[in-house]
């Protein structure tokens, strides 16, 4: 795992030249692999910081949390424009609606109801919200996330939602120290996402991988790698 920086520009300089020997290891594009900062109880002044040094998309847990973060973020950004958003935290139903107005992504689908919420309170002025399923691996019962012998069920019921755009899986997979045991499991959810592309629908994203393994997830395909300390240091 990359020393927690103090400066996240620093931190970012070093989770992307770390991402791109690892993409560039496995026969990969670096720029096929999104970067979300993950902004989970970070002051406020290491995300601006780490914005205005180029992270482009920001991962939050919390959607109360996301609207101070906007707000100070409003109109900054790579170029200008403000972050893209991903929601990357477990959603009740009752708290859909302010992600499905404010949110680009929603990476934990985890059940039918969640979807069918998000896919009603979505604006028909904004573009479909890109959505990825939450899968359950390692059975551990204290993550969110749908049993792999669900997962078709629920994928073909999600990608008919009108509002919604599915487009992959995430995971939050057992923790692992050694590498070849974090790719089994990250192995694990891209053979999953080949299965469902079999029956016809076309995934494209794998969201998994965080600051202790995801040179591991990009190894076995990653498109969406979720980096909290590695990029703003420890939290406050």
């Amino acid at each position: 795992m990359l020393t927690a920086p103090q400066n996240p520009a620093r931190g970012l300089a070093q989770v992307r030249e770390k991402t791109a020997i690892a993409a560039r290891e496995s026969c990969r594009d670096p720029d096929s692999v999104t970067l979300i900062g993950v902004a989970k109880s970070q002051p406020i002044e290491r995300i601006v910081a780490a914005v205005a040094a180029g992270l482009a998309d920001l991962g939050e847990n919390y959607a109360q949390e996301a609207e101070a973060h906007r707000a100070a973020l409003a109109g900054r950004g790579p170029g200008g424009p403000a972050p893209a958003w991903h929601f990357i935290g477990a959603l009740q139903s009752n708290k859909t609606r302010p992600v499905a107005l404010h949110f680009d992504w929603v990476h934990t689908v985890d059940r039918l109801r969640i979807a069918e919420r998000l896919s009603a309170q979505r604006p028909a002025a904004l573009a479909p919200l890109a959505v990825c399923i939450q899968v359950r691996l390692g059975d551990e019962a204290t993550k969110s996330g749908v049993a792999p012998a669900e997962l078709p069920a629920l994928a073909a019921a999600v990608a008919r939602l009108p509002r919604l755009s599915l487009r992959g899986l995430m995971a939050l997979p057992p923790e692992e120290s050694d590498p070849a045991r974090q790719r089994r499991w990250f192995r694990e959810l891209r053979l999953l996402l080949e299965s469902l592309n079999r029956t016809g629908l076309r995934l494209d994203a794998l969201s998994m991988g965080m600051s202790g393994d995801f040179e591991a997830a990009i190894a076995e395909g990653a498109t969406h790698i979720r980096i909290g300390t590695a990029l703003f240091g420890r939290r406050a």
